[in-house]
């Protein structure tokens, strides 16, 4: 049974969506529903992404958040039909555009396979002819080790700008170079600690930080959980507070902070970093961090934003704060297999 306040949040995101503001309708979602129990929750938020990409010159990444959105409204309920229909819409308009969507295709409808679910049958049949054979080498092969790829979602106004833009910047996560920092990081996206959390410090041609979810002035945050160390110093027993969990430098990887890199923030002592980061853009080469700061990230995608966004005017509210806020809306994190393995 659906609540009065649910069903009211989906009229009011649905009329945001119809005047194509999907943050706006994305925060509603939020509010209403935040662990998205609902397919309708699923489908609209959908719907909202696709809005979102196609304001942002057609971004990749929101697409296929949209038709992961779409997945999971099918997944929860698969009699939904406007979930169906807007997915298989939405897979064409990526098609026509060159962009490949990922994720599962709609293989039935209705209780008849489709076009792409006949093509399934037939790849099955032929793969179960071998099976005897490719079963036993998977098996037989090296573990498969897996990195991760974060893609955040930032709201920001540009320099010179009027209104707030939102933008995707996708990170591939290195966890074999860092796996403490990737862990950590994974944990704290999943549960949803940098969700509408600022940037609070952006400095031009140097970086833009953020993840302070606990004060978001740079004086707080802390680790997803107990690494062996509280406040910087190695312990045998789990902290007094969780306020105190920090996670042990990996700084000497071999990653350096070249341009569009992410990297742990900490204080000057040694294993304090929590949960803070920072994003270096383009025009950045910070080398006098390397080897004491650990970078932990390569921005795949997107560091055309990180690099508008140290820009932007600062100083009103704090000598490096953005004058307008620059949030987190929020950081999907997808497992994807290494191309170490």
């Amino acid at each position: 049974m659906v609540s009065k306040k649910i069903e009211q949040g989906w009229e009011k995101a649905e009329a945001q969506i119809d005047l194509e503001n999907p943050t706006e309708a994305l925060e509603i979602l939020r509010e209403i529903d935040a662990d998205a129990t609902h397919s309708k929750t699923w489908r609209l938020a959908a719907e909202a992404k696709v809005i979102q990409a196609r304001q942002s010159n057609n971004n990749k990444g929101l697409f296929k958040e949209a038709v992961r959105h779409y997945e999971s409204a099918l997944k929860s309920n698969p009699n939904d039909k406007t979930a169906r229909r807007n997915l298989n819409s939405l897979r064409s308009e990526m098609d026509g555009l060159g962009i490949r969507a990922g994720g599962m295709n709609v293989l039935w409808d209705d209780g008849a396979p489709t076009f792409m679910g006949v093509i399934a049958i037939v790849v099955a049949i032929g793969l179960s002819l071998v099976s005897l054979k490719v079963i036993p080498e998977y098996f037989a092969a090296e573990e498969v080790q897996y990195d991760y790829e974060a893609t955040m979602t930032i709201s920001y106004t540009p320099n010179n700008g009027l209104n707030a833009i939102t933008a995707n910047v996708v990170i591939g996560l290195n966890a074999e170079e860092a796996p403490i920092h990737v862990d950590n990081f994974v944990k704290l996206a999943e549960r949803g600690e940098y969700n509408n959390v600022i940037f609070h410090r952006v400095i031009d041609d140097f970086m833009i930080q953020g993840g302070d979810f606990q004060n978001e002035d740079g004086t707080g945050g802390y680790a997803a959980e107990f690494y062996g160390y509280c406040d910087g110093n190695a312990e045998d027993n789990p902290c007094t507070y969780e306020t105190q969990y920090t996670i042990p430098d990996e700084a000497d990887n071999g990653l350096l902070h070249d341009s569009c890199t992410m990297s742990m923030a900490k204080t000057n002592n040694p294993n304090t970093g929590g949960s803070q980061f920072f994003l270096i853009p383009e025009d950045s080469n910070p080398s006098h961090l390397d080897g004491v700061h650990t970078v932990f990230g390569q921005i795949i995608s997107g560091c055309n934003h990180v690099t508008a966004i140290s820009e932007v005017p600062t100083g009103q509210q704090g000598q490096d704060r953005p004058d307008n806020d620059v949030t987190l809306i929020s950081v999907d994190i997808i497992r994807t297999v290494s191309n170490s393995a």
